[in-house]
């Protein structure tokens, strides 16, 4: 496994070929996920389409929070578990699966954070240094996102959030939209460098 490392914040992050490179603005999701633990209810982190995992290891290390990182690519699990030791966090599961598929019945968390795929299948020409695995959101940008929503659907204590990495505004509204529909509450979004987060409440 050829490793390239990062500087992500607080952390040392590794990655590889075929996985996402860490983007430095993104530190700002496990940033807003760190201020919201602080008054969550008990339980652990979640993070869905975690890539390498800088996203939710940062919040985990602020937060002083166990976490679960899921991931369909077994590369990407493999990186999440070096990481994690490689920065002495030792709370930390990486979880193998289909979104759909890899929570366990009655596994509730005190947030959620989701790095789906969000770039429209039309543009992702031009990333072409990205794996298109990791970009290609579908005809919206939406798709993965969507699935996100729908995974954590039931598995969030009530009050708590889900932080979702989007494109742009248009994005937001759609998706805070839908999931108004699902019963969740918008509650705001920060901009920056090259996408959004939203922060979607759940109850």
């Amino acid at each position: 496994m050829t490793l390239t490392h990062h500087t992500f914040a607080d952390l040392k992050i590794a990655h590889t070929p075929g996985v996402l490179e860490p983007r430095p603005w993104t530190a700002m999701q496990s940033d807003w996920a760190a201020e919201l633990l602080h008054d969550a209810p008990p339980g652990p982190l979640l993070e869905l389409c975690t890539g390498a995992g800088q996203i939710g290891l940062l919040a985990a290390h602020r937060s002083g929070r166990p976490l679960v990182a899921v991931d369909a690519d077994p590369a990407c699990c493999r990186l999440v578990a070096h990481n994690a030791e490689a920065n002495g966090l030792d709370e930390v599961e990486a979880r193998l699966g289909d979104l759909a598929e890899v929570l366990v019945d009655g596994e509730v968390f005190a947030l959620a954070l989701a790095d789906p795929p969000w770039v429209r299948s039309t543009q992702v020409e031009r990333f072409p240094e990205d794996p298109l695995t990791a970009i290609d959101g579908g005809l919206d940008g939406l798709g993965p996102a969507r699935a996100c929503v729908a995974a954590v659907s039931g598995h969030l204590a009530p009050g708590s959030s889900l932080l979702v990495q989007l494109g742009d505004d248009r994005q937001a509204d759609t998706l805070a939209a839908e999931a108004a529909d699902a019963g969740w509450s918008p509650g705001g979004r920060r901009h920056g460098e090259r996408g959004l987060v939203l922060r979607l409440r759940h109850g």
